[in-house]
């Protein structure tokens, strides 16, 4: 008799039947956490840069791997992952567990998980609005139509989609989360007029917004960009 399976893996995402993403986030930390502990070993042996490159390399861009998938999950599903980062953050400037991690993310110019995920789709939200996307992401956002030529056409919004015969779940759907959060971009990111311009705008606004308290605080040199 075939056993039932109660998640299965595609492209390296693992999928629950309630999406939750619960177990593909116990997978990654515990990968991630496994090369934290190698990249630890040999940390006597490395510079700050060389560290920061092998974390970035290895731990990261695991982070960052289908994250869009994490969009609208709860901070306590998310917080795992935060706790990836912080801990590779305190390895790259080789300091004690507990130390205090903001001042480190912005040294090293680095989003937190959750402004990362919300980058991501975004950037997926703008491909879809002005290409260049997939058809079927295109047809899941909508730009805000105007009966006449106002000043508000000018402000580049998406519609979002009625919620009335919907179940609550449905805010987690990227055509529910993708207009939401394009909407509560400042005009100047919406209205950027390629994706490049688009991209260091958005980086910029997230960072400040995530990470303003400590604006004062000097960055140190970083191997790569903002994200």
């Amino acid at each position: 008799v075939p056993s039932i399976s109660h998640s299965a893996r595609s492209l390296g995402v693992i999928l629950d039947g309630q999406l939750s993403f619960s177990a593909h986030i116990a997978n990654l930390t515990r990968s991630c956490r496994f090369l934290l502990y190698n990249i630890r070993r040999i940390r006597p042996f490395l510079s700050q840069e060389a560290t920061q490159l092998l974390v970035q390399s290895l731990v990261i861009s695991r982070l960052d791997y289908c994250n869009s998938l994490l969009a609208g999950l709860p901070l306590r599903a998310i917080r795992p992952l935060q706790l990836v980062q912080n801990a590779a953050a305190r390895l790259i400037f080789n300091l004690p567990k507990f130390t205090h991690v903001t001042p480190l993310l912005r040294s090293l110019h680095w989003l937190p998980v959750v402004a990362r995920i919300r980058f991501k789709t975004l950037m997926l939200a703008y491909k879809a609005k002005n290409g260049p996307a997939p058809p079927y992401l295109m047809a899941m956002v909508k730009s805000r139509a105007v009966p006449r030529a106002l000043r508000a056409s000018s402000t580049a919004r998406l519609e979002p989609p009625s919620l009335r015969t919907h179940r609550r779940q449905v805010s987690r759907l990227f055509s529910v989360l993708a207009p939401r959060w394009w909407n509560e971009l400042p005009l100047g990111v919406r209205t950027a007029e390629s994706l490049v311009v688009f991209k260091r705008r958005l980086k910029t606004h997230l960072f400040v917004k995530h990470l303003s308290e400590y604006q004062h605080w000097p960055p140190v040199r970083a191997v790569s960009e903002l994200v």
